[in-house]
């Protein structure tokens, strides 16, 4: 397909593409080393497979971690957080009355469940889409679920209920369900190359991701049904490490998670060993050196020590290793998630909380190899990004994790949406110029994973705020909320925020025992904040730390509030010296948001290209704040002095002395907003990092 041709996933499949080689592949048996089972596969009728009850389907969260062992945190489920008035309820409301609807109308006006249709002789209609189409229905079918989890739309679950009766019907009598390697293609499905390209696995597994979603929704488990059935009687009897089976290669990690996300609802171990089995890598299937690279699976998953290739198939891996890792404890597992994690934030990581640098591949870069312009910085990559955080912090209760998933959920994840929900951003860069005709934001691409992924993610946005432990209640996020649960002893408890987060630093807290009762409360204290207060019933308490949990023990009373106060002074952010397109520039942050500029916001005649900040200005050094309501849906607006600079004959050519007069500059005022809020209005210049004004 495509003659081998490097090209954009965005357009179609993409070629494996290197990012660098791998030398020598280990042997069959370091291939298949820690893993461990028998992977018996007996067939069981889907109608015999019981589900956990103990929590029941509609009190699970995100994930189900309450019997993981090697869990410190265990997921709030989406229903026991009601998200109120604030930053966030629009962008929810804008998601689930405007977004996931018209995602769905474009889904069928492209031909997405026609795909579905025509198999059961339906819709004459001939297959369309590339080989990961099928993904895009399921993605969608999953934001259906975490929205009906915040309450009830009959409208939609009418909808999604119509979808996944024809999806289950399209399913084959051996369980493989699956429309683009079937009639004319069916001689290719499962094929080794096929495996690597095409989709398979990737698509079941968003297919088990979006049923189980849909499950704690609504208790319905006929897509479940589906997937299970495709798991137990189509993968386990025939593919799999023993010599009389096919092998397995996972060509875009996904499947992984999800398998793992089963083995926790249904409890068959199996699911869980057939993970592992796709972790380490198949040696029965052999590939280029650089095709383990770009998909980033194929051999063990502890033998990496650098995020490289794919980056969307890096995240949603370690996504996949980390869930390995809660349900195993494998301390290799565990050793290499610590490398890869450490690599992704010393020299990986955008300052938005998007990875991937290059668009070639839509993959890593090298150390510090972090552009702007050309940054891809794909809206799925930064989703990935957040959910392997939120995995990390599961295991673990650090801050740090928490961090990264609040730089990626307000920065590198927001801006993937128009403000009005119907435009989305496939790749965010951090420099943007119109006039080489891209557009950036579109309602719909052929490869559409990432509006529903965008969709998804905001719909589940309450799972995100909380966690319990054995020791108490975790707070993780904060905006206008309220948490109507239980402390994992029993005890009912609510808890209440009220705050003008993040556009204020003040965030108050109100706890509500059923009744009075010792336990310890984890208020996160971010690590981007150079000053924090925490009052508790108007005393102070001691032990603030950026970047940590403040644990705060005590027997707790309904009406007991804690008060927290960060310092929200915009910062000038300086990068890594080896990050070369960013030396002598500096990015804007204040609290938790990135700020950009864009050039329809200087004065006349003000280009971005020529501008620079003057932090050095005394008289003028420090940030005007101005919180403009009718501005892009009401935002904070910062203003600071800064120069502009006219083009100079003697510094114009491409080369020239070092002893050229300098450009001549006059004052200006440079103008910031929020890096999500980009491109919401016409197509103009944009840059996060700018320039330093020389002295």
């Amino acid at each position: 397909m495509n003659g081998g041709r490097k090209v954009s996933r965005r357009k179609f499949v993409s070629s494996a593409v290197s990012a660098s080689a791998i030398s020598a592949l280990p042997g069959a048996q370091k291939l298949l080393g820690g893993f461990t089972g028998s992977m018996d596969t007996g067939v069981l009728s889907q109608n015999s497979i019981p589900l956990t009850a103990n929590p029941s389907w509609r009190d699970q969260g995100i994930l189900n971690l309450t019997k993981s062992p090697f869990a410190k945190l265990h997921s709030v489920p989406v229903h026991a957080v009601t998200i109120e008035s604030g930053f966030w309820s629009p962008r929810r409301e804008t998601n689930v009355n405007a977004s996931i609807p018209s995602m769905g109308k474009l889904l069928e006006v492209n031909g997405r469940m026609d795909n579905f249709r025509r198999l059961t002789g339906k819709s004459t209609a001939p297959q369309r889409g590339p080989v990961y189409s099928d993904s895009d229905i399921y993605k969608w079918i999953e934001a259906a679920g975490f929205a009906m989890q915040s309450g009830d739309r009959p409208e939609l679950r009418a909808a999604v209920d119509k979808d996944i009766r024809e999806i289950v019907a399209a399913q084959q009598p051996d369980g493989y369900l699956n429309t683009y390697y079937v009639q004319e293609r069916g001689s290719q499905r499962m094929e080794p190359k096929t495996q690597q390209h095409g989709h398979e696995l990737y698509c079941i597994g968003h297919l088990l991701q979006a049923a189980i979603a849909y499950y704690r929704a609504t208790g319905d488990r006929t897509l479940l049904d589906a997937g299970i059935r495709f798991v137990n009687e189509f993968l386990l009897p025939n593919f799999g490490p023993a010599s009389n089976k096919k092998p397995l290669f996972s060509g875009h990690p996904e499947m992984e998670l999800a398998l793992i996300e089963l083995y926790r609802l249904a409890g068959d171990k199996r699911h869980l060993e057939l993970a592992g089995y796709l972790l380490q890598g198949d040696p029965q299937i052999q590939f280029k050196p650089e095709n383990y690279v770009y998909h980033f699976c194929g051999i063990p998953f502890t033998s990496r020590t650098h995020l490289e290739g794919h980056a969307v198939r890096a995240m949603y891996a370690c996504c996949g290793a980390t869930d390995y890792y809660l349900e195993t404890g494998d301390q290799a597992y565990w050793k290499t998630l610590n490398t890869l994690w450490n690599d992704l934030v010393s020299a990986q990581m955008y300052v938005t909380g998007g990875v991937g640098a290059r668009s070639d591949g839509e993959a890593f870069g090298d150390d510090y190899e972090l552009p702007n312009a050309t940054a891809y910085g794909e809206s799925c990559a930064a989703i990935g990004n957040m959910m392997w955080n939120w995995r990390m912090l599961a295991a673990t209760g650090e801050a740090k994790y928490a961090d990264v998933i609040e730089r990626a959920l307000y920065n590198g994840i927001n801006s993937g949406m128009s403000l009005n929900g119907t435009l989305y951003c496939y790749r965010n860069p951090l420099a943007f110029d119109p006039s080489g005709g891209d557009k950036i934001r579109n309602e719909w691409y052929d490869t559409t994973c990432c509006p529903p992924n965008l969709e998804r993610t905001l719909a589940s946005l309450p799972g995100y705020f909380y966690s319990t432990s054995s020791e108490g209640v975790y707070v993780h996020l904060y905006d206008n909320s309220h948490l109507d649960w239980h402390l994992e002893h029993g005890t009912a408890l609510k808890i209440h925020q009220k705050t003008n987060y993040p556009w204020d630093g003040t965030v108050e807290i109100t706890v509500a025992p059923a009744e009075p009762t010792e336990f310890t409360l984890f208020v996160r204290i971010p690590g981007w904040t150079d000053r924090a207060k925490v009052v508790l019933n108007g005393k102070p308490v001691q032990g603030t730390t950026a970047g940590q949990y403040l644990p705060i023990q005590r027997r707790w009373s309904a009406g007991d509030v804690v008060t927290l106060q960060f310092n929200m002074a915009p910062q000038v952010l300086e990068a890594n010296a080896q990050v070369i397109e960013n030396n002598g520039r500096v990015a804007v942050q204040r609290g938790p948001l990135v700020y950009c500029m864009e050039q329809i916001d200087q004065g006349e005649g003000v280009a971005l290209k020529d501008v620079a900040l003057d932090v050095d200005d005394k008289s003028h050094g420090r940030f005007e704040e101005k919180f403009e309501r009718e501005l892009l849906g009401g935002v904070l607006v910062l203003r600071h002095s800064g120069a502009i600079y006219e083009d100079s004959p003697n510094r114009g050519s491409l080369y020239f002395s070092h002893n050229a007069p300098p450009r001549k500059s006059r004052p200006v005022q440079l103008t910031f907003i929020p890096y999500y809020a980009w491109a919401n209005r016409v197509q103009t210049p944009m840059q996060v990092w700018t320039p330093l004004a020389k002295a």
